[in-house]
């Protein structure tokens, strides 16, 4: 597993990443499991997600997951409130899934999972000049996590779906001008926080989790469209579908969940 090589197979999977990063093994990993009694904490506001002017650029496929990009160069999409001490900007978002008939989040809900999770990342650009000095900081990123559990096709992901045939290879790009990912919020946005990492290499320790723990709905269909994204690039001779692209949960270590209500 050299260099940038690492993935979810059992040779360059979760399981040996620590041998090229080590901090693997550190103290604030993420995924964690969230366990069923959290006790509330009156210090936490609501956290606000101001997503009004949508900045959204492309949607490519890194061989890893899906992503969608955004334009972070100003405070058009940040978020702020909660555990935050500053607005964070959005830089991308991206999902995790299982396989078919398989659960796929990557954080966990004691002991329970669901089909898919949304990750909402952004940056403090407040202290940091750029999302690379961010994500090497202990306070530089924000992700808000949203799990999709399976039911009815929901209304608004079909607009991400329908265009992953245009990324179905890795490094594939293509434009994906004026979403907003406000629609992909539950309408509740109670939360749980915690501090933890990059749930992918380089793991970096610089993540502020905000949890949403409302679900959003997801189809059997639409789930089948992520499944047929490749891990492999079109010039590959080997196809490797995109499934099971998720982190299992991390040792606590001692560290506190807190939640909003």
């Amino acid at each position: 597993m050299k260099g940038n090589h690492w993935g979810y197979g059992q040779e360059n999977g979760p399981d040996v990443w620590h041998k090229n990063y080590p901090v693997a093994l550190g103290s604030r990993q993420s995924p964690i499991d969230i366990p069923r009694q959290v006790s509330h904490d009156p210090s936490l506001g609501p956290i606000v997600l101001d997503y009004d002017h949508c900045t959204s650029i492309n949607i490519s496929n890194n061989g890893h997951s899906v992503v969608v990009y955004f334009d972070d160069t100003d405070d058009r999409s940040v978020i702020h409130g909660g555990p935050l001490e500053n607005p964070y900007r959005l830089k991308q978002f991206h999902f995790h899934w299982g396989g078919k008939g398989c659960d796929g989040s990557e954080h966990t809900v004691a002991g329970n999972s669901y089909a898919s999770e949304l990750h909402l990342v952004h940056w403090n650009a407040v202290k940091y000049k750029s999302f690379d000095h961010a994500a090497a900081a202990p306070d530089g990123l924000a992700v808000v996590g949203i799990f999709l559990e399976t039911g009815d096709d929901h209304r608004w992901l079909h607009t991400i779906t329908d265009a992953m045939y245009m990324v179905k290879y890795k490094g594939s790009v293509t434009d994906f001008k004026g979403f907003n990912p406000k629609c992909l919020l539950p309408s509740s946005l109670h939360y749980w926080t915690y501090l933890g990492s990059l749930t992918t290499p380089p793991l970096h320790e610089s993540v502020t989790w905000i949890l949403l723990k409302d679900p959003i709905a997801v189809s059997e269909k639409q789930l089948g469209k992520f499944r047929l994204l490749q891990f492999t690039g079109e010039e590959e001779d080997q196809r490797s579908r995109m499934e099971n692209n998720f982190r299992p949960p991390q040792p606590l270590k001692g560290r506190r969940i807190r939640s909003s209500n």
